[in-house]
């Protein structure tokens, strides 16, 4: 049976009222109310009360359901509802309180803001891909190059590596079956990474929309945090995997070796401590 990056909620694992725990991943089930407390019938017909004063966002899965009155304690809870695909890999929308707690948010936005905060940011994300090298004077503009110049020089090491033939990075919008297994894997990996630091980065408290290196897409901050793990999480997955698949893409093979190296890299427990050291905090 393949893992799972989230498990299923009970009540031996439910966050106590001591946490301050980000998320939770809820699939095939309804959430409705009860005495005005949150309820989680699962698709077996247990029951589980939800303690939504202590949990910053629910993840809903495929095969949710959740009532208005629920939307409504939720609200008042200041607790952000996501809907997101299988295991959190896709992400689709955020509801978000009108009250919720935007301190994070206005630290990420003061950073932003300010073009040599920003700067800073931005060498701390390079730093951790250049750990040996003095780049306390390099523009982000130079370090974007040396970033290009050291991804095209991984694909090339992970190709011989692993035996496989690579003519370069291709992705064609809307036509993802033509290229090749390698590229295929690697636009799979990359979606997947994108969706489950696209709820964590909410999840947080931050916004996916303030960047500290891109800028001018619509998930900036997602794309400068999946820079930091793409090496070990994407790129080393699509060249360790494309023998194997001979020729034929499988997309239920690819997302087992993708929770895989998100379990065992711990890419969820990381991500909160890793932002926090990006923005200097």
């Amino acid at each position: 049976m393949a893992r799972r990056l989230f498990i299923k909620i009970n009540r031996s694992n439910l966050p106590q009222v001591s946490n301050k725990y980000p998320f939770i991943y809820l699939e095939r089930g309804r959430l409705e109310i009860d005495d005005s407390s949150i309820k989680w019938i699962d698709s077996e017909g247990n029951l589980v009360r939800i303690p939504v004063a202590t949990i910053h966002t629910i993840l809903l899965g495929p095969g949710t359901s959740i009532t208005h009155e629920a939307v409504k304690v939720m609200t008042a809870a200041n607790c952000t509802v996501c809907w997101v695909g299988e295991d959190s890999l896709l992400f689709y929308a955020v509801g978000q309180t009108p009250t919720s707690d935007t301190r994070n948010l206005r630290v990420q936005m003061e950073l932003a803001a300010n073009l040599k905060k920003r700067t800073d940011v931005a060498r701390r994300m390079f730093q951790l891909r250049f750990p040996n090298e003095d780049i306390s004077e390099k523009s982000v503009q130079e370090l974007m190059g040396m970033e290009g110049k050291r991804v095209k020089k991984l694909y090339e090491e992970k190709a011989a590596i692993y035996s496989v033939g690579w003519k370069g990075r291709s992705y064609i919008p809307g036509k993802f079956e033509l290229s090749d297994i390698t590229n295929q894997i690697l636009t799979s990996a990359n979606a997947a990474l994108y969706g489950i630091l696209t709820s964590a980065i909410i999840s947080l408290g931050y916004s996916p929309h303030i960047g500290f290196v891109h800028s001018g897409s619509p998930l900036p901050f997602v794309y400068d945090v999946a820079d930091l793990y793409k090496e070990t999480v994407c790129i080393d997955l699509a060249f360790s995997v494309t023998r194997d698949l001979a020729g034929m893409y499988n997309k239920h093979r690819v997302s087992e070796e993708f929770r895989n190296r998100i379990i065992e890299l711990d890419i969820l427990g990381n991500v909160a401590r890793d932002i926090k050291y990006v923005l200097g905090k």
